[in-house]
């Protein structure tokens, strides 16, 4: 096959009237739902703290080094938004994220994210199950629970198994003097990357839950058979993850307490320290009503929808086009 010139896009025009077709019914649902449609700021002062994820800085004044961030995901925003009495709301944006570039990454690309105001987790994956199988006309999803999947996809207990014995585990796919900094978490990601996911939502969609609490970034927690666990979820079909959600965190003390938290492993790590958005912390501080919140990839979706491989398919212009 001939690649075409670098002028040209990468996707055809139908996958592009694909994409035009998914927004019309993205609006649609909302608008059905009384839920309002926002825009917040794809260029802010601050970026995220999360260990886990890179953000592209920004000059903004002449002279400055990084004093704005590329967003990673409008979700701060949004909570303010929240906070300021506003409802449910949901936005289709432009997010950026460093470092991610390969089949199923583009380090610009497309995020719904939503939020609903008296939802609880479970609530908002029945409606996150309303949406991507309405577009995709698919089965409905299965739940499992995080614990039970690591443990018949890794042979191990992810909660009850010592940082020692997940090292060990890890072994399969690193060198021991790679493992040696990863920490528990890492470990963690690493079997859900490699042992895990390629595994899940191959008959039928599937939810995820019940993440460990250490690896509740902004959702809240509670206890379950004696363990920590997230309210979290992510919803994976054919081994590809489409969504993250959360029953959301309301308390400004444990999110200062998080953010902080954050900061450490990412010292621990080598990476910079990040500056937290004290705006962000004051519209919690100020009540951030009880509400559930998810971030959902459109490009993954489209990808799905069209049975494609590589998510430049699907974007006019994927950076090494850009």
């Amino acid at each position: 096959m001939t690649t075409p010139p670098v002028w040209q896009p990468s996707a055809s025009q139908a996958v592009l009237k694909s994409r035009a077709q998914q927004l019309a019914f993205v609006r649609g649902f909302f608008a059905q739902r009384g839920v309002l449609e926002v825009e917040t700021p794809v260029l802010g002062r601050y970026g995220v703290t999360d260990p886990n994820l890179d953000g592209i800085g920004a000059l903004v004044a002449a002279g400055s080094r990084t004093d704005g961030w590329l967003q990673t995901s409008p979700e701060y925003h949004m909570k303010r938004l929240l906070a300021a009495g506003f409802g449910s709301v949901y936005q289709v944006s432009r997010v950026f994220r460093n470092g991610e570039l390969g089949r199923r990454h583009n380090p610009e690309f497309s995020m719904l994210e939503w939020y609903r105001t008296g939802f609880d987790d479970v609530a908002l994956m029945a409606e996150v199950s309303d949406l991507v199988c309405g577009w995709l006309g698919c089965e409905r999803p299965g739940v499992v629970q995080y614990r039970d999947a690591v443990k018949r996809w890794a042979g191990i207990d992810p909660l009850e198994a010592t940082d020692h014995e997940l090292q060990r585990r890890c072994e399969q796919w690193l060198e021991p003097e790679q493992l040696a900094g990863l920490g528990r978490d890492g470990c963690l990601d690493l079997l859900m990357s490699f042992a895990v996911e390629p595994n899940l939502g191959k008959q039928r969609p599937e939810f995820v839950t019940g993440y460990p609490a250490s690896q509740a970034a902004l959702a809240r927690v509670s206890s379950r058979e004696g363990h920590q666990v997230a309210h979290r979820f992510e919803l994976y079909i054919d081994g590809l993850e489409l969504c993250n959600g959360y029953w959301e965190l309301t308390d400004p003390q444990e999110q200062r307490r998080r953010f902080a938290q954050d900061n450490r492993l990412r010292r621990h790590s080598g990476k910079p320290e990040m500056a937290v958005d004290e705006a962000f912390l004051a519209a919690i501080e100020a009540g951030l009503p009880e509400c559930s919140g998810v971030a959902l990839g459109l490009d993954r979706l489209l990808m799905i929808k069209l049975g494609l491989e590589d998510i430049g398919e699907v974007l006019a212009f994927p950076f090494e086009r850009a």
